[in-house]
Formats: C-alpha cells, sequence, structure tokens
C-alpha cells in the first residue's frame, strides 16, 4: 500500500533535495525555456550543472513560482563572490548560525537573517 499522497509534506529536508531539470521547470511553472533560462540568468532560481544536466532544487519552488526571497540572497552571495556551486551548496546545507539550511530559513520566513548571514560570510 503507497501512502505518498495521503499527507502534503511542507518541507523535505534539503539534504537530499529533488531536482528539476530544464524540461521539468517549463511544466511545473506553465513557462516556456528561454523564460526558465532567463530566471535562471535573472538570480530568480540558481541552477547548478548534475549529472550533465542544468538542475534546480525543488526547494527553489513554491507554489508554482520561484521562491521570491532567494533572488536578494543570491544577489548578496553573488557579490561576496561564491560561484553558483558554492552558493548552491551553502544554501542546501545546515548553517550553524541558522540551524537549518539557509533554503529551509528562507521558506519559514527568516529572510531577513540568511541575508545577514550571508552577508557576513565576505
Amino acid at each position: 500500500m503507497t501512502d505518498s499522497s495521503s499527507a502534503p509534506q511542507q518541507s523535505v529536508p534539503s539534504s537530499t533535495p529533488e531536482w528539476y531539470s530544464i524540461p521539468d521547470l517549463v511544466e511545473v511553472l506553465g513557462i516556456s525555456h528561454s523564460r526558465v533560462r532567463q530566471l535562471i540568468e535573472d538570480k530568480h532560481l540558481l541552477a547548478i550543472r548534475r549529472d550533465g544536466k542544468v538542475s534546480v532544487p525543488a526547494s527553489f519552488i513554491r507554489e508554482g513560482a520561484p521562491v521570491g526571497e532567494l533572488r536578494g540572497t543570491l544577489i548578496v552571495l553573488s557579490d561576496d563572490g561564491f560561484t553558483d556551486e558554492q552558493a548552491m551548496e551553502w544554501l542546501l546545507e545546515v548553517d550553524d548560525s541558522l540551524g537549518v539550511p539557509p533554503i529551509d530559513a528562507l521558506l519559514a520566513g527568516r529572510k531577513a537573517e540568511v541575508r545577514r548571514v550571508a552577508q557576513a560570510l565576505a
């Protein structure tokens, strides 16, 4: 008996995230391939190459759209000199100052705290 759809999951642990490819994002977001690429270029989403495919963690999408609080945090990390790979690692791994992965803190409404920690990394 499978029970996968009986209880909605509010937060998937970021340590083992589900990843979306560009075609997955086209479907999930309901937008064109070029629009998905533009969201990545404009730092509304962060993507890295995994297994030869450009991929975005599913935790970066909420209610059919990129997590709004993500963009400012990505800009702070970029300004701090983080590569996309370093930023991805920081967002998905537990941060000692936050006690959770930064993406989880963003999803919990702790945007200011996340950005303060990100700025201190410079």
